[in-house]
């Protein structure tokens, strides 16, 4: 996309992304809603799992400010709750997320839950060690769900599908029942993306799933809501968003609340929408704003989208993809292999 064009996508994007996000949730068939106990659950793209319309996200729940114990307590606690999407990293905090996971996921907490982890590898010797690293940490024989971590730059799509590269080491993982489903995971540019499903295609290869950001902003600028979403749903690819507060830059904008924040990201046509939950304050949080869903109408959806816009054009609240501060390989390249 050239940026004449992408800027002629962005300026139409507002208008219409109210009608899109409600059109296709309401014809989209794909990702089969149903509500027990509270929560909303949706089938996660071809793989016919069901699992939470919220996701416990794993890099809040290993920093150091929080202690272990309520770590492991705060995890227990969300998945007695209904939420069954729990979601890590293989670098996240230098490992202490999927360590206080690994724990928590005891006493027969693994089986009640869809374990999600990503590894940061490009290798096929990066990628099979740390997916064995991830192993041990979780304390389980197998990961539900594998994902390839940051695909935020071009050629990330060329060196995974290398000879050599990491998709290798993961279809060998699979084969040896270690990985269940596959996906990537990125939060820089929409293209980058759909490079990663090409270059996938060109492999004869189909992700399970794919992670991304999505949020009130996200609509107005460089939108994998827009661009991503609806190539994810055509193929059957689950679409996961994360981000929804884009850290706490989106709320300190002061152009929405957390559960209006949180509601667009649960009308838009996903599966899970993953969110950081660090006390009980945000789980009740993210449980209210499931308990009070409400599909969303087009006026109310654009009347969001029409409060944001200003702020969001320019990503100024989107700074994972405009910097480089969130870009956890760039700091530490050396875990790319």
């Amino acid at each position: 996309m050239t940026e004449i064009n992408r800027r002629d996508f962005v300026k139409t994007a507002s208008t219409v992304a109210g009608a899109a996000a409600v059109g296709q949730w309401k014809g989209d068939q794909a990702h089969g809603e149903t509500a027990s106990g509270g929560m909303i659950y949706r089938t996660l793209g071809r793989t016919g799992e069901r699992v939470s319309a919220i996701g416990l996200g794993g890099y809040h729940i290993g920093k150091a400010s929080i202690p272990e114990p309520d770590a492991i307590a705060l995890i227990r606690k969300a998945i007695d709750s209904g939420i069954t999407f729990l979601d890590n990293c293989w670098d996240y905090n230098d490992g202490e997320s999927e360590l206080r996971m690994g724990k928590a996921l005891r006493d027969g907490y693994r089986s009640k839950a869809l374990l999600m982890t990503k590894i940061d590898g490009r290798t096929k010797a990066a990628v099979a060690q740390q997916i064995d690293e991830s192993l041990q940490r979780l304390q389980t024989d197998h990961v539900d769900l594998m994902q390839f971590h940051e695909v935020i730059r071009l050629e990330d799509p060329d060196r995974i599908f290398a000879q050599g590269g990491g998709m290798e080491a993961m279809l060998e993982a699979k084969k040896a029942g270690k990985v269940r489903f596959v996906g990537f995971t990125g939060h820089k540019d929409p293209i980058v993306h759909l490079r990663m499903l090409e270059v996938a295609k060109q492999h004869d290869f189909h992700f399970d799933a794919v992670q991304m950001p999505l949020n009130v902003m996200d609509a107005h600028f460089r939108s994998f809501a827009q661009q991503v979403v609806p190539v994810l749903n055509r193929e059957g690819i689950a679409p996961l968003g994360m981000k929804c507060f884009g850290d706490h830059f989106i709320l300190d904008s002061n152009t929405v609340k957390p559960i209006e924040a949180m509601h667009y990201c649960l009308n838009l046509p996903i599966a899970v929408q993953i969110t950081g939950i660090v006390n009980q304050q945000i789980l009740d949080q993210a449980l209210e704003a499931v308990r009070t869903f409400k599909p969303m109408s087009e006026a109310e959806v654009a009347s969001l989208l029409d409060r944001t816009r200003t702020a969001a054009e320019a990503g100024k609240y989107e700074l994972y993809k405009t910097t480089a501060n969130f870009d956890g390989t760039a700091h530490k390249p050396q875990t790319l292999g």
